[in-house]
């Protein structure tokens, strides 16, 4: 039975660990030609709603997943959609091989769906906090790559992702983010999305770091700043028109992840301009280093990831 799907007000501070629970039950009245995969993190992923509720649409592997991801590969051959979900340093970095090789090698229709990445962790420690996952990801052939904002977006996204045919990654926030939009956004797969016009200097953004950069630009409007934000949910395929748009009609980019800005978002962004309409730009991520064990409000200011951070750079590149 499908139940209704509800959204969170603007503004409301919520974990997008607890929009996938929320989606997963959805989707799984909606249709039948879909299953989860977990490795025995349902409650960390978020994914513990669905096994209450479905417990038939998921299977279970326990700790082991590179066994995990293989199976998915055979799962997308009986023509079922698997949802993968584990801890992005698990699904990203230790079934690496099974997803380059059995699934996108192949051109399987897996989603990779992980949780706990970036500082956006917290307290789990620089172990769980992967800083790695954009660069890694995107960096095999024929892999759709999506970071989404918030909650909300992310429930957008996630239908997205079950249409779309082919090998995908999607994050999943674990910490609590504020809410940029309402239900009716419009998520495309490859599209960016504008959520404030200016003319001095553009924000592109992603995950949490779109909210962050939505609060940098209220604070730079106040000294006379025209600032657009731009949140580019999906890093690969990338939006070769908005990011060009920006760079021809503001006077420069920085760029915001919660992620190592060695080959990140940031990176992706710079590649794209440098063969389409070059830029000057600044970066706003960790900068090339393991994070630590904190509170996830807590370590943006530290490893300079937060919204003073992207005020600041927007400062430095507009001298």
């Amino acid at each position: 039975m499908m139940t209704e799907l509800s959204y969170w007000n603007k503004g409301e501070q919520v974990s997008v660990r607890e929009a996938f629970g929320r989606i997963l039950v959805h989707e799984a009245g909606k249709r039948d030609d879909w299953v989860l995969l977990d490795a025995d993190v349902a409650g960390g992923t978020g994914a513990k709603p669905l096994v209450g509720a479905h417990p038939n649409r998921v299977m279970q592997f326990g700790i082991a997943e590179q066994n995990m991801m293989a199976a998915a590969a055979g799962v997308a051959d009986t023509g079922l959609i698997p949802v993968v979900s584990t801890f992005a340093a698990f699904g990203c970095m230790r079934a690496h091989e099974q997803f380059r090789t059995a699934v996108a090698y192949a051109g399987r229709n897996v989603k990779l769906c992980c949780s706990h990445h970036g500082l956006d962790v917290g307290p789990d420690g620089a172990t769980a906090q992967m800083l790695e996952d954009f660069a890694t990801m995107r960096a095999i052939p024929d892999v759709t790559v999506i970071s989404p904002a918030d909650a909300n977006e992310f429930m957008k996204a996630f239908t997205a992702v079950l249409d779309h045919e082919g090998p995908v990654y999607m994050r999943i926030g674990r910490s609590a983010t504020t809410v940029v939009y309402d239900g009716d956004h419009d998520f495309k797969i490859g599209k960016a999305h504008r959520l404030r016009d200016g003319k001095d200097v553009t924000i592109v953004a992603t995950g949490v770091m779109v909210a962050r950069a939505l609060v940098a630009a209220e604070t730079l409007k106040s000294e006379g700043v025209s600032v657009r934000v731009v949140n580019l949910a999906t890093i690969k395929p990338i939006d070769v028109d908005e990011l060009v748009a920006a760079s021809l009609e503001t006077g420069g980019i920085v760029t915001a992840e919660d992620h190592n800005i060695m080959a990140g978002m940031g990176s992706a962004v710079a590649e794209c301009l440098a063969e389409h309409a070059p830029a000057r730009m600044k970066f706003v991520g960790v900068k090339d280093r393991f994070g630590k064990s904190g509170e996830h409000d807590e370590l943006p200011a530290m490893f300079e990831t937060d919204a003073a951070a992207i005020t600041k750079a927007c400062r430095s590149l507009l001298k």
